[in-house]
C-alpha cells in the first residue's frame, strides 16, 4: 500500500520556476541563434532568426505566456535565493517581450547591428572545428541571402503604414554597403571559413566545402545585398524621414512604441519628460566639473574654452592607430592587477584587446565589449576602433577601457557567466540598465581605485560621465519630444568632449536604437545609490569588496530586483 504524503508547495513551486527559467532561456537561444553561436551554445548555429511574416508576432506571444507563468508562480513559496530568481526571471521576459513588442523591425535600418555588419562579425566566433560545424556554417551561409530579401519586405510592407528609416540611418548603411560591395568578394570576412575547414577532412572534400562557402557567398550574399542596396537608395531614401524630425514620435504609434522601448531598457517606470528633467540635472553638475578642471588644469574656467580645447589640441589627440591599441592594452594590464583589493570575486576567463575590423570600423561607435563563449572556447574581447587616431582623445582612452574591459564589462559578464547554481539566463543576458549601468559605474570607482595614469585624465572620466548625462537629454529629445538631428548633434557639442564625427556616429546610434542610450546613466545612478544607502545602514561594517560581489553575485537582473538583493544583504550585515 502507497501512503500518501503532503508535497512540499515549496520544492513545487522551486521545481516549477528552473523548468520555467530552462524553457525561457531555450526559447531565447532558438529565437536569437546568431548570440547562442557567440555563446558557445551550438545548437543552432545552421539557423537565422526567423524573420518572416508573422514571425515577430508570434515570438512577442511566445514570451507573454512565459511572462504570465513566471508572474503566476507564487513568491512566497520560494526560498529567498529563488524569490530573486522570479524576479530576475521576471526582469528578463518583461525586457525581451518590450523589445519585440516595440516593432522596431519596421523600420531597423542600422548602421551598427544591421546584416551588413552583424553577418560580417559571424566568421570570428563561427568556427568549423568538425564536419557538423562546416555543415552548420554553409546552412547559415545559404541562410543569408533570403534573410535579408524578407527584410526588405518587412521593411517594404512597413512603409505602406508610414513607417520606416530616417534619412539619417540610410545615409549610413548606404555608405557601409557601398564600401562592402566595391571589395572583392576574396576580402570578405564571410570567404575567412572557406580556408578553414576542418583538418580530418580529406583534401577533396575540403576543396569541396570552400567552394560552396564561396559560392554561398558570391552567388546568394553579395547579390542579396546588391538588392537590399537598391531598395535602400531607390525606394527608402526618396521617404525617409529627413533629419529635422527622425525619431519616433514621427511615426504613428512611435510614442507607444517608445515607451514600451525606454521600460525595456531601463526596467523603470519612468517618463520620458522625468528622463529628460534627470539628464538636464545631471548635464549642469558635470558642466561645473568641467569648469573647475579647466581652471586647475588647462588656465580657463571657460567651458566652450575648455571642450575646444579638449577637442582640437593635436597634442591630446593619438597620432598612429597603434597608439590607440597600445594604451588599450595597457590600461587593460593595470586594471587586472588592481582588481583583488576590490572585488573578492574575479572571472576565471580572461580579457582580449582586438583592433575593430574595417569592416565595420568607419560607422561604429569607439569601442565595444563581447562576451566570451560561455563554454571558455573564446575570451571576452574588447574591440577599439582605431581609425582616424587624430580623433581619438587620449585623455578619454584610459576611462573607455575601465568601462568596456576591466573594471567594467569584462569583469561583470565574466563572473556572471562563471556563478555556479544560476539559471542560464542570469548568467548570460540581463537588462541593459543593469549592465551598461555597471559599466558606467566603473568609469568613476577607477577614479578611486588609482587606475588613472594622470591628471589629464579626470577629464575623460567626466566627458564620458556628461556623454551619458548628454543620452537622456537627446534620447528623449529625438523621440518624445521632436527634436531634429542638428539639435540633437548641437548638444552634445556644447556639453561633451566627444569629438564631432563621434557625435554624428553616436546620435545616429540613438536613431538605430531608441531608448537604450538611457540605461547607462540611470543604471549608474542606481548602483551609485545602493551603495551610498548600504554604506550609511552599514558604517565601519561597510566593505567594498563585499558590496561588490553582492552587486555581481546575481547575474544582470532588472533594477528594482538588484535593490532589493543589496538591501537585504545590508540588513543581514
Amino acid at each position: 500500500m502507497t501512503e500518501n504524503r503532503p508535497t512540499d508547495p515549496s520544492t513545487d513551486a522551486t521545481a516549477a520556476l528552473a523548468a520555467l527559467a530552462a524553457e525561457a532561456w531555450d526559447g531565447q537561444m532558438a529565437a536569437h541563434p546568431l548570440y547562442a553561436t557567440s555563446l558557445g551554445d551550438r545548437r543552432f548555429d545552421d539557423r537565422l532568426r526567423a524573420n518572416g511574416p508573422g514571425d515577430h508576432a508570434a515570438d512577442a506571444r511566445r514570451l507573454g505566456e512565459l511572462l504570465g507563468r513566471a508572474e503566476a508562480i507564487e513568491p512566497d513559496g520560494l526560498e529567498p535565493a529563488d524569490r530573486v530568481g522570479r524576479s530576475a526571471l521576471i526582469d528578463f521576459l518583461r525586457y525581451e517581450q518590450d523589445l519585440v513588442e516595440a516593432g522596431m523591425e519596421g523600420w531597423a535600418v542600422d548602421p551598427l547591428d544591421g546584416p551588413q555588419v552583424s553577418y560580417l562579425n559571424v566568421p570570428s566566433f563561427q568556427p568549423a572545428r568538425t564536419g557538423d560545424d562546416a555543415d552548420a556554417i554553409l546552412a547559415r551561409w545559404q541562410g543569408i541571402g533570403p534573410w535579408i530579401d524578407r527584410l526588405i519586405g518587412t521593411t517594404r510592407d512597413a512603409l505602406v503604414t508610414g513607417v520606416g528609416a530616417p534619412q539619417a540611418l540610410v545615409r549610413s548603411v548606404l555608405g557601409e554597403l557601398d564600401d562592402l560591395l566595391a571589395r572583392p568578394v576574396e576580402d570578405w570576412p564571410l570567404v575567412i571559413p572557406a580556408q578553414d575547414a576542418p583538418p580530418d577532412w580529406p583534401a577533396e572534400r575540403r576543396a569541396s566545402w570552400a567552394t560552396a562557402i564561396r559560392a554561398a557567398v558570391a552567388d546568394r550574399i553579395r547579390p542579396a545585398f546588391v538588392r537590399y542596396r537598391a531598395f535602400l537608395a531607390d525606394e527608402l531614401g526618396p521617404v525617409a524621414r529627413g533629419d529635422d524630425r527622425p525619431g519616433l514620435s514621427h511615426l504613428p504609434g512611435g510614442s507607444e512604441a517608445y515607451a514600451r522601448l525606454v521600460r525595456s531598457h531601463t526596467t523603470l517606470d519612468l517618463g520620458p519628460e522625468e528622463i529628460h528633467r534627470i539628464g538636464l540635472e545631471e548635464t549642469a553638475r558635470i558642466d561645473a566639473e568641467f569648469r573647475e578642471l579647466g581652471g586647475r588644469l588647462l588656465g580657463t574656467t571657460e567651458q566652450a574654452t575648455v571642450l575646444a580645447r579638449l577637442r582640437s589640441d593635436p597634442e591630446l589627440h593619438f597620432a598612429t592607430p597603434q597608439e590607440v591599441f597600445a594604451v588599450a592594452e595597457s590600461s587593460l594590464a593595470r586594471a587586472n592587477a588592481a582588481i583583488p583589493a576590490w572585488f573578492g570575486r574575479l572571472p576565471k576567463t580572461p580579457c582580449v584587446v582586438v583592433e575593430m575590423a574595417p569592416h565595420e570600423a568607419k560607422h561604429s561607435t569607439i569601442a565595444y565589449y563581447r562576451q566570451p563563449a560561455a563554454d571558455g572556447s573564446r575570451p571576452g574581447s574588447y574591440y577599439i576602433n582605431t581609425t582616424a587616431p587624430e580623433t581619438r582623445p587620449r585623455y578619454e582612452a584610459e576611462t573607455l577601457a575601465f568601462h568596456e574591459a576591466v573594471p567594467g564589462h569584462h569583469l561583470q559578464i565574466a563572473i556572471a557567466q562563471e556563478l555556479e547554481g544560476l539559471p542560464a539566463f542570469q548568467r548570460l543576458a540581463g537588462p541593459t540598465a543593469y549592465i551598461e549601468g555597471w559599466g558606467l559605474y566603473t568609469e568613476r570607482l577607477s577614479v578611486e581605485m588609482g587606475l588613472l595614469s594622470g591628471e589629464m585624465d579626470r577629464f575623460g572620466v567626466a566627458s564620458f560621465d556628461a556623454w551619458r548625462a548628454c543620452r537622456l537629454v537627446v534620447d528623449t529629445g529625438l523621440h518624445a519630444l521632436g527634436w531634429s538631428r542638428d539639435r540633437a548633434i548641437a548638444f552634445m557639442v556644447e556639453h561633451t568632449a566627444l569629438a564631432e564625427n563621434n557625435i554624428a556616429n553616436e546620435v545616429d546610434r540613438y536613431l538605430a536604437m531608441p531608448g537604450q542610450a538611457l540605461a547607462y546613466k540611470l543604471g549608474q545612478r542606481e548602483i551609485l545609490r545602493l551603495r551610498d544607502d548600504a554604506r550609511t545602514r552599514l558604517g565601519d561594517r561597510f566593505d567594498i569588496r563585499a558590496f561588490h560581489d553582492v552587486v555581481l553575485g546575481q547575474g544582470a537582473v532588472g533594477l528594482s530586483t538588484l535593490r532589493g538583493v543589496v538591501e537585504t544583504w545590508a540588513r543581514a550585515h
